[in-house]
């Protein structure tokens, strides 16, 4: 697919066939220019709704309170159940993706989305909606990393920079505007029935989706005589260890009544990890194919990027969920305006993940460590603001600030993408990718566990000894603490990323 990574723009190759050479045998794509574009946004628009559903979902929880009864540990895992089946299955349906057919798990996935997202909008009890949000998750797991996969597999060169600027700008927005859209849902369908709406809007865009997507999609099937295998046991391990990791964090809300018991789940984590590596080892030893070729982390511009990724994910989530809760709770604002602050991070992401998508294949590393640095600076900014601004004016500051957020966040996402997964084989990107967005799903699990925790703590220890003003605005400030060590994190590890390549440079020279 050399020809394509010429073009300047999608249109610059309008007639042009492209046969991805790259691909695995057996696996022929033959497709102009205009053809992969399409199914690029259908693959991209697919992923954006997917992820709406980690965010929207949170400002309707009282209102699920009050129609379904729901208690907390119930409304917990109506949000959490979500992303841990969503994590669950990300490794396990990108290999399968990679030995079978995108196309196919992608569309069996965003049926089931469909479906599910029906079976919450017409749930009459706690316990339906709990079960479908899980289903939920489950097919948000087998879409995602063929969608990564998709982008790998049809793309090359500045051609793919561009592709995931786009993709990026597209998670950037769905993440910043989620909050809103749900506050949105809730405003026009009424504080009783609106969070039905939240869910119902997934279905004619899913039904729509799915159309398209047996239009446009490739056929991405693997035609090989020699047998495929898939590590059936080592998904079981691998299933056990990633639950027992997320599972503690994904129930932390910082509360008193939080059962700290729930943390003995770590140790279990590291003996299952342990007898995974193990297994993986042995079967690779066998001669077939393991879950996670651990091949893949010896190369280091995907270990680095994957690394940085799922910290600079245990940020952001927390910052948005941190700064709509401080909003609503502190200031008074309706869901729906405590939303819309973050709409300005939304827009100035999508322009600069598209800019720095475009840059990144001359400029590199530093893009991500530049975008890491306004990120760094929007944290302390926002938190100053909550501790020093007049309240009237709070708001604006915050919206102020998030704009220029967002510009270090669109050089941080798309750009950080095309360099983890530049130098991986394109049979192994769904695999790839999809070990990518586990390590966002853990580090949004562990980055709200952490800010909220520290948020709601402040609260318990400050209630009735100051104002409840004061109380907030500390109570953001803590939380906002753990976010910029987050940030700092990824940050140091981009320098980390950024050495690494330097030295590997002046050796070839």
């Amino acid at each position: 697919m050399s020809d394509s990574t010429t073009a300047n723009s999608p249109a610059d190759t309008p007639e042009r066939a492209v046969k991805t050479s790259a691909h695995p045998p057996g696996t022929d794509i033959v497709l102009t220019s205009p053809q992969r574009w399409r199914a690029f946004w259908v693959c991209v628009a697919v992923a954006g709704i997917t992820i709406l559903d980690l965010s929207k979902v949170n400002v309707a929880l009282p209102s699920i309170e009050a129609a379904l009864g729901a208690g907390s540990t119930q409304l917990q895992l109506i949000v959490s159940g979500y992303v841990l089946t969503f994590g669950l299955v990300l490794v396990p349906m990108g290999r399968l993706g990679d030995q079978r057919s995108r196309r196919a798990l992608f569309i069996v996935g965003l049926s089931l989305f469909t479906v599910t997202s029906l079976l919450c909008a017409v749930a009459i009890s706690p316990l339906m909606l709990m079960v479908a949000r899980l289903l939920q998750g489950v097919a948000a797991g087998i879409q995602m990393p063929q969608v990564l996969g998709l982008i790998q597999q049809l793309f090359q060169g500045k051609e793919r920079g561009r592709a995931f600027g786009l993709f990026g700008a597209t998670i950037g927005i769905a993440i910043a505007f989620g909050p809103t859209i749900g506050g949105l849902m809730i405003l026009v369908g009424g504080a009783a029935d609106g969070w039905r709406l939240i869910f119902w809007m997934n279905v004619p865009l899913g039904i729509i989706a799915i159309a398209l997507a047996v239009w446009v999609l490739p056929r991405t099937r693997t035609r090989s005589r020699k047998a495929l295998s898939f590590d059936l046991f080592g998904v079981f391990l691998f299933s056990l260890a990633v639950v027992s990791l997320m599972w503690p964090f994904l129930f932390t809300t910082g509360s008193p009544d939080d059962d700290p018991r729930r943390w003995w789940l770590l140790a279990v984590f590291v003996a299952f990890t342990g007898a995974f590596v193990a297994w993986e080892r042995h079967y690779e030893s066998t001669g077939r194919q393991p879950l996670i070729p651990f091949a893949l982390f010896r190369v280091s511009s995907f270990r680095n990027g994957t690394l940085l990724i799922a910290a600079y994910f245990t940020a952001l989530p927390a910052l948005f969920l941190l700064t709509t809760l401080f909003l609503q709770t502190g200031v008074g604002l309706a869901p729906v305006y405590a939303g819309m602050v973050t709409i300005g991070f939304a827009l100035t992401s999508a322009v600069f993940s598209w800019i720095g998508g475009n840059l990144v294949g001359t400029y590199g590393r530093p893009i991500v460590v530049w975008g890491l640095s306004v990120m760094l600076l929007c944290v302390i900014g926002l938190a100053a603001a909550a501790l020093f601004a007049p309240e009237a004016a709070v708001v604006w500051v915050m919206a102020g600030i998030m704009v220029i957020g967002g510009i270090g966040g669109g050089l941080v996402n798309s750009p950080n993408q095309t360099l983890t997964l530049a130098d991986i084989p394109v049979d192994q990107g769904g695999t790839a990718g999809s070990i990518g967005q586990l390590g966002q799903r853990i580090g949004t699990s562990v980055g709200t566990a952490v800010a909220l925790s520290l948020f709601y703590s402040t609260i318990y220890r400050e209630g009735g000894t100051a104002p409840d003003t004061v109380v907030y605005n500390h109570a953001y400030a803590y939380g906002m603490i753990a976010v910029a060590i987050f940030v700092a994190f990824a940050f140091l590890l981009s320098i980390v990323d950024l050495s690494s390549r330097s030295r590997e440079k002046s050796r070839r020279a």
